[in-house]
């Protein structure tokens, strides 16, 4: 198996080389060269298997020669040990044909566990096999600093950094990443939004002297074992309701395209998805790009679903590779004008982005309501990232069944759960005593050269 970058000016990787690289150094995103398909009664055999055996099964093709069977089968089940559902992703009934994925029940009560957790395990198998260390650096909006944190924690292979943007995440998630011990990690406040963060990211990958110096590596959703990882309950969910023999659609509270690419990947690979719903809070520009064909980042306005909080969405750049035909060149060009301001995807890509993705928004109203709606009337409590997904999901309920992904705890975000219901989630009980550890914290100004030299000085130390 062998991978390319979006922007069409890299090295051709393996998978191993992809992962422990995350960014091309043409400043694009690997993708796999080829997409291997399973055929229905693959897909139908998958049925009532456990979630890890399900897991090997859809990433193995992915993985060439990378690991063993055996390797990569042990690597699975001691990445998902420590979820707090025997079913790791269970679904949930909300309404005729609606169901919740619950996604949260990983050791950070968050989606990312689920790649997070197993790209851990994937970095120390390398790793200790090439006798390397590796320096890591992250940019969260919230849940993957702390998920990448509780990965890689004490790890003696790896340093890992992580980026946020400081005020703009939850006490919660906050004090995930700043109160773990670990002399390893470090949770770095930067002044300004996400997209700041994610810039000052990708500016130290395109630094190639400060990337190979300290021999950077990425576990954003930028390295495409994140991507991976996440197809895998797209095709659990579904098997559940009937596939293959069942079409299924999927709504997924999303900013920074991630999650859902995840979901086209298992289209591509034959499981029958109907629909891919991007639902997007008041920071919509995914959906105002499906609908207009406009990419133009209009400034991140906070609100309660502060890991939406997003105007760069670096898995779009994905998608576009695909809707244009595989042209490097062209992915190129759109995200020099990026740069730039914005830039129109072109009449027939956006056709093709159409085929495959439909969208929705919820204002912050509509995500309250939501909040407080599903409580009443399907007795769930929703964090605000999935109640946009199940208002979105309201406009596209019919025949086929829905999916919407549930992608954090709502104790995560306990005051907009509480504002919306009166009700003040509790943390689970492993996590009662967060806010009584001690935080630490390192507060960067968005200034690329003083990020790098403070890592550079930790690295070296």
């Amino acid at each position: 198996m062998q991978y390319v970058s979006t922007r069409g000016a890299a090295p051709v990787l393996t998978f191993e080389e992809a992962m422990l690289t995350g960014l091309a150094r043409d400043g694009g995103l690997y993708v796999p060269a080829e997409i291997p398909a399973m055929k229905a009664e693959d897909i139908a055999a998958l049925a009532g298997l456990s979630y890890e055996e399900v897991a090997f099964r859809v990433m193995r093709p992915f993985v060439g020669d990378a690991f063993t069977d055996t390797e990569f089968g042990d690597l699975i089940a001691r990445a998902y040990a420590g979820f707090g559902h025997a079913a790791r992703a269970p679904l949930v009934q909300l309404q005729p044909n609606h169901f919740l994925l619950e996604l949260f029940h990983g050791p950070t009560l968050a989606f990312k566990d689920f790649a997070m957790q197993l790209i851990g395990q994937l970095f120390e198998a390398a790793l200790t096999r090439r006798g390397e260390r590796v320096t890591i650096v992250g940019a969260t909006s919230g849940d993957t600093g702390s998920a990448a944190m509780e990965a890689f924690r004490g790890l003696d292979a790896v340093e890992v950094f992580i980026l946020y943007p400081h005020g703009r995440v939850s006490d919660v998630q906050r004090r995930q990443m700043t109160t773990v011990s670990e002399k390893n990690v470090h949770a770095l406040a930067l002044t300004g939004d996400f997209d700041d963060c994610q810039a000052r990211l990708k500016d130290m990958f395109n630094d190639f002297a400060f990337r190979d110096g300290v021999r950077l590596a990425g576990v954003n959703s930028i390295n495409w074992a994140r991507v991976l990882a996440q197809v895998v309950y797209y095709f659990t969910a579904a098997v559940s309701l009937g596939a293959p023999h069942r079409a299924v659609s999927f709504c997924v509270p999303t900013g920074n395209f991630g999650d859902i690419f995840a979901g086209y990947i298992a289209k591509r690979m034959g499981l029958p998805i109907e629909k891919l719903i991007v639902a997007t809070n008041q920071n919509d520009i995914l959906h105002r790009t499906l609908s207009s064909g406009d990419y133009a980042p209009t400034g991140v306005v906070p609100s309660i679903s502060p890991s939406m909080d997003i105007q760069v969405s670096s898995n779009f750049e994905r998608a576009l590779f695909d809707a244009y035909g595989r042209d490097g060149r062209a992915v190129g060009q759109l995200m020099a004008e990026l740069k730039a301001g914005g830039f129109h995807v072109s009449q027939g890509a956006l056709e093709r982005l159409r085929e495959d993705f439909a969208s929705g928004r919820a204002s912050e109203a509509e995500t309250s309501a939501m909040i407080a709606r599903a409580k009443a009337e399907f007795g769930e409590l929703l964090c605000p990232h999935s109640a946009v997904g199940v208002h979105v999901a309201q406009d596209h309920l019919g025949a086929t069944p829905l999916v919407t992904l549930a992608t954090a705890h709502p104790a995560k975000f306990p005051d907009a759960v509480e504002d919306a219901t009166g009700i003040r989630p509790a943390l689970p009980p492993r996590m009662a005593d967060l806010f009584d550890r001690p935080e630490r914290i390192t507060r960067v100004e968005n200034d690329l050269a003083r990020i790098e030299q403070l890592i550079r000085d930790e690295v070296m130390a």
